[in-house]
């Protein structure tokens, strides 16, 4: 355990380090925007003296690197500052929106993981047959297709021509709990359509490259199964990328909503970033960042962490 507990400690310095430059890129990105962040704000009618009250109450008087520790202080415990548009706390208007972007997320994996492995493993068994041609061809066109593009089709056909499902995700805090499922289901299967042709890829990819293996061919010369070959036999071995690829596609579950959450009018964390871009509106843009960030990092982590505790190899690397 020792081994591991070091890989697993390195991996979280690593992943701290990435995340520390990342927020000296966001912090500074804003403030090599061209214009007065002020002025912006408050608009051409606004007085010279408003607008130098106003660059003193954000504190734009003081040097940038003192702002940013500051910022990244506050951000380490879990305070974000005011927002410039509403002068609430950005944390209250992140929090509710992030836990709406963590459900599509989880109504979206809870759906895709498990149809991408069963296909993965079926189209593996299936290779080289008309199936196996079909379903590449489908993965390949939703892989190339825009999340834009796949939503505005489910749109057209599973609302618009059909009622099925409403086009806009309205959501209220008296709605049932089917009600929800159902005002979120088109966004959900967008990101379904797009992360399931990614993780079904590498499922394949992963029990091919495996079945070729000897003791694959020694299995199956005792006559197992091909399906009990690859549970039993290739699917455990396959773990590792299969995790990794995994964790990356949750990643962007909850990092790459942005064009899903503004085509369906959600109430998400994207929507709140494309809102506060549209507006100005900067340490609203730079937390959102900053927890996307975080985010991808974090699921890097334990991409890293599940590969190594699945393959022994890994587990002892001497």
């Amino acid at each position: 355990m020792g081994d591991i507990t070091f890989l697993i400690l390195k991996r979280l310095g690593f992943g701290l380090m990435t995340l520390l430059i990342v927020s000296i890129i966001i912090f500074f990105a804003v403030e090599l925007l061209p214009g007065d962040i002020a002025e912006t704000v408050l608009g051409q009618a606004a007085t010279a003296e408003t607008v130098e009250a106003f660059r003193n109450k954000i504190g734009l008087n003081r040097p940038a690197f003192v702002r940013y520790f500051e910022w990244l202080s506050g951000a380490v415990t879990g305070d974000f500052g005011v927002s410039l548009v509403t002068d609430n706390p950005v944390g209250t208007a992140i929090a509710e929106r992030l836990s709406n972007t963590l459900f599509l997320a989880t109504y979206a994996a809870v759906i895709a993981v498990p149809v991408a492995i069963f296909l993965g493993i079926l189209v593996a068994l299936l290779r080289n047959t008309i199936f196996d041609r079909l379903t590449n061809i489908a993965t390949l066109a939703s892989i190339s297709s825009p999340e834009f593009f796949v939503a505005y089709i489910l749109i057209i056909y599973l609302s618009v021509k059909t009622g099925l499902f409403p086009p806009i995700a309205n959501l209220s805090g008296n709605m049932s709990f089917p009600e929800l499922l159902n005002r979120t289901f088109l966004p959900a299967l967008t990101l379904v359509l797009v992360t399931t042709a990614h993780m079904m890829r590498m499922t394949r990819a992963a029990i091919i490259n495996l079945l070729a293996e000897p003791y694959i061919e020694m299995a199956r010369m005792k006559g197992v199964s091909r399906w009990k070959v690859i549970v039993r036999h290739t699917l455990p071995n396959a773990w590792a990328p299969i995790i990794t690829v995994v964790a990356l596609n949750m990643a962007y579950l909850i990092t790459g909503v942005v064009l899903v959450e503004v085509v369906f009018v959600y109430p998400g964390i994207g929507q709140l970033l494309v809102d506060a871009v549209s507006k100005r509106d900067f340490p609203i843009v730079q937390a959102c960042c900053l927890i996307f960030a975080a985010t991808f990092i974090l699921l890097n982590l334990a991409a890293d962490v599940g590969a190594i505790l699945s393959n022994p190899r890994l587990r002892n690397p001497k």
